[in-house]
């Protein structure tokens, strides 16, 4: 399947789109690691579009004391493929992280 052509401005407004994306992201993340926003609170926003775009193991890395391979290791015990996103967490799953990692 071919990709459509887009217009110059199309490419302006995508590109916009995905930096504001991005900087949502970073904010998102950056909450998480001063403690102002909590992980209960972010598994449980579906609705927002940030979030529940984002990969799993993204998010859990930007908590304190969360490295790289600490998340993998609490992916791999709950049952969660490294490539999976907020929104394609199961309710199981999301109770299984915040009873593993919620303070």
């Amino acid at each position: 399947m071919a990709l459509p052509e887009l217009s110059a401005e199309q490419k302006r407004a995508a590109l916009k789109k995905a930096q504001e994306m991005r900087s949502k992201r970073a904010q998102i993340r950056e909450s998480l690691k001063q403690g102002t926003l909590t992980l209960e609170k972010i598994l449980n926003s579906p609705d927002d579009n940030v979030i529940s775009r984002m990969r799993v193991a993204y998010l859990l890395e930007s908590l304190p004391r969360i490295g790289r391979v600490r998340s993998r290791k609490i992916m791999e015990e709950i049952g969660i493929h490294e490539s999976r996103r907020v929104q394609g967490l199961g309710a199981r799953q999301k109770e299984a992280l915040l009873k593993r990692l919620a303070k």
